[in-house]
């Protein structure tokens, strides 16, 4: 093996996710194309590497790298490149100059032994030499973390999510516990963690191994929507991924309960395994909505029908039939459920019970699931609307660790009506959390579209309680003579129904433009997108138009339209800063949105006067700053929030001038371009479309092959759920404890 010293000129390429490097070297007599697996390469970096010369038939002569080490920097212009790269947070090529014009050769040496003399150099203070001390440490340290875990397919993100976690212990921390990544690391999946298991020693039967393996196949199935497995599912699942005998799992699942670890049902369908949190809440959520339900109000004295008339006098309205019954509907039970689609009047029965309540001198409370619904709320009643999480004044344990809401059973909301908006996209968990929050005696009114997706989140919660008869439903199904002029609302309807919609009416709002193949459907979204709808509708082509595909993958799926719709909407330019992780660019003025919630995440208004914590899953902002020596992003939500991302944080973030339409559930956009190409039947769904579709106010078109549009229409499958609250719910109507309307 032939060895050789150089300073790294220029990265050519660099994998994020496997470390493969191509890069330029400087050798003492040469220069030189050395290529390999060098994920910590940085420019100015002087390394030793070890390797063979090889021939490439393209590229000619290049060394393959099967070693490196990164090698002090020993003369001034080799300290002045490495230092100028970035490779050290917060110092930029400027002051990288300075320090070296201060130090020279003996850059290095301060750095790592002396770094209080940093202050010497103009414009560091004790602070920002402090700062710099460390940002050169964890650069070390991350090196070498990296150097670690590379061969069992960690990437240079994970690492650094890794060591911003566990700091200098965590390459121990790992060996510890490998398994503790899969749970506590998000991208890092079971079998990577149990691959560095493996590779320690740790026995493929060994009981600590299965039973990571059986809460790993829990996690997995609650992001998949489900509360529980059914212990054969769950046992069958687990020996799968662990790769050994059914047997065994189905010990440790039994062993995992008398501890306490999980909790294992009877039902009458069999056993059910339950990650506890998903017991505790599937089950407090059924007996406090039961409740709540059940509690004996007090009536107001006056006419409420009278006093509905008069409601609607003031406003110039007349309520119809099933809005009345659905206001009213709120003062006999605890819990009323008001469904329905577009054009029903949802917001004018909302409105007018709010009017009522509070002409009663009733307190109202009003929330939503997400900031943009919350805000909509607002505008649509002219009161304040909060999101869940704020409602219950969401903080954190003294380590930070946990997540945990200030309202609950010891301080409950202080309100006689509580009205929650988008009920569809609630899940269990923050149903339950919202639950303990209400007292009996409040009435609980959920307003929402079930007919819409389910939510993110684990469970199934406004359908299941719909289904049950445990609480007042009242379902709107009117179209009003207004919302019948928009075919956005006529056409959601008809599919809702199973019918074709009405296609290319003239001067209305719904299109359909046929394209052959996903690549000339893809073209014209971005046709449309970055010129047509903008010049002829007035409308800005980032801000008021959203793309939405049924999928990630694919020439019209999520992924790939978002990287045409950029080049195109947000082109690099001079004046724009960008950074590059893996495939994704990002650039000042992207349109971005937050792909899970980050309950800690904090932010503040451009000015300083606001500030807050929680950036949550659907959020949309738009970056307006890239600091590439301080390796931060930042981004503006909702027009004034300021959050800073480092680039370590960035899988938290993904493009969004295209998206899922589980992302857009929540949101309204002004107006909605949908390609519809192939996609697994499972996604090409009734409600997948009628819920894309329902994201627009003022237009919808429609791209691609209208095959794919007839197949979503028919196609009534619904995505299947382990969930068991609309059952538990009924038990209650069964043992008489409540009855039906």
């Amino acid at each position: 093996m032939e060895k050789i010293k150089g300073m790294i000129t220029d990265i050519v390429f660099q994998n994020e996710d496997n470390g493969y490097t191509v890069a330029q070297m400087r050798t003492s007599d040469d220069e030189i194309t050395i290529v390999g697996c060098l994920p910590t390469l940085k420019i100015g970096e002087t390394i030793e590497a070890g390797g063979t010369w090889k021939s490439h038939e393209t590229y000619g002569m290049q060394f393959q790298a099967e070693s490196f080490m990164p090698a002090v920097p020993s003369s001034v212009d080799g300290i002045l490149a490495y230092l100028s790269s970035g490779a050290v947070k917060g110092i930029g090529a400027k002051m990288a100059k300075r320090i070296v014009d201060c130090f020279g050769v003996e850059t290095m040496m301060v750095l790592q032994q002396s770094p209080e003399k940093l202050t010497k150099v103009e414009g560091i203070g004790k602070k920002k030499a402090a700062e710099i001390a460390k940002a050169f440490s964890e650069d070390r340290c991350m090196r070498n973390l990296m150097m670690e875990l590379l061969p069992y397919g960690i990437g240079t993100q994970h690492c650094l999510k890794i060591y911003k976690r566990y700091g200098d212990s965590a390459m121990e921390r790992v060996r510890q516990n490998p398994y503790a990544l899969s749970g506590e690391i998000s991208g890092i999946g079971f079998k990577t963690a149990d691959k560095i298991g493996i590779s320690l020693g740790i026995d493929m039967r060994s009981s600590s191994r299965i039973r990571q393996g059986i809460m790993h196949t829990l996690r997995e199935s609650a992001s998949s929507g489900h509360t529980y497995l059914p212990r054969t599912e769950a046992a069958a699942k687990a020996a799968s991924l662990l790769e050994i005998e059914k047997e065994g799992v189905d010990e440790q699942i039994y062993e995992m309960a008398l501890d306490e670890l999980i909790h294992v049902e009877n039902a009458q369908s069999g056993e059910r395994v339950y990650m506890y949190p998903y017991y505790i809440a599937e089950n407090g959520s059924c007996s406090m909505l039961i409740d709540l339900a059940s509690a004996q109000l007090e009536l107001p004295e006056e006419d409420l029908e009278q006093r509905l008339d008069s409601v609607e006098a003031e406003a110039g309205i007349s309520l119809a039939s099933r809005q009345k019954e659905a206001v009213l509907k709120v003062f006999e039970r605890g819990v009323t459920v008001i469904t329905g689609g577009p054009g029903t009047g949802k917001t004018t029965t909302i409105n007018s019970l709010i009017k009522l309540l509070e002409g009663l001198e009733l307190k109202v409370k009003l929330a939503a699931p997400t900031g943009r619904a919350a805000k909509r709320m607002s505008e649509t009643t002219g009161k304040e609307a909060a999101t869940i999480h704020r409602l219950l004044e969401m903080a954190y344990s003294e380590d930070e660790e946990v997540m945990l809401f200030l309202k609950g059973e010891d301080d409950q909301l202080e309100c006689d009506a509580l009205i929650v908006d988008e009920a569809s996209m609630i899940d269990i968990m923050l149903m339950y959390n919202l639950l303990k929050a209400v007292k009996k005696g409040t009435r609980l009114v959920l307003v929402g579209d079930v007919d819409q997706l389910p939510p993110v989140g684990a469970g199934n919660v406004l359908s299941d309680i719909i289904t049950s008869g445990a609480v007042g439903v009242v379902r709107l199904d009117e179209i009003f003579r207004q919302a019948r002029e928009s075919m956005i609302v006529v056409n959601a309807h008809m599919i809702n129904k199973g019918e074709m919609p009405l296609l290319n009416q003239k001067d209305k709002d719904f299109f359909f433009i046929g394209r052959q193949g996903p690549i000339a459907t893809a073209e014209e979204v971005v046709s449309l997108v970055a010129k047509r709808l903008p010049e002829y509708y007035n409308l800005d082509p980032v801000r008021d138009i959203q793309v939405i595909s049924a999928m990630r993958k694919g020439e019209a799926g999520v992924t790939r339209l978002n990287e045409l719709l950029q080049s195109s909407l947000n082109p690099a330019s001079a004046h724009k800063v960008e950074e590059k992780l893996g495939r994704r660019i990002f650039r000042v003025g992207d349109k971005v949105m937050q792909t899970r919630n980050n309950y800690e995440k904090k932010w503040e208004s451009e000015d300083g006067t606001q500030k807050g914590q929680g950036v949550f899953n659907g959020d949309i902002g738009y970056v307006f700053h890239v600091d590439k020596s301080d390796k931060a992003l930042f981004i503006v939500f909702d027009d004034i929030k300021v959050a800073r991302y480092d680039f370590s944080e960035l899988d938290e973030i993904d493009h969004s001038f295209c998206t899922t339409v589980h992302k857009s559930q929540g949101s309204e956009f002004e107006a909605v371009v949908m390609p519809l190409s192939w996609a697994p039947p499972m996604l090409l769904t009734r409600n997948l479309l009628y819920t894309g579709i329902t994201r627009a106010k003022r237009l919808v078109v429609l791209v691609g092959e209208r095959r794919f549009l007839e197949a979503m229409v028919k196609n009534v499958r619904n995505e299947s759920r382990y969930c068991a609250l609309g059952e538990k719910l009924m038990r209650f109507i069964e043992e008489g404890i409540l009855g039906e309307d």
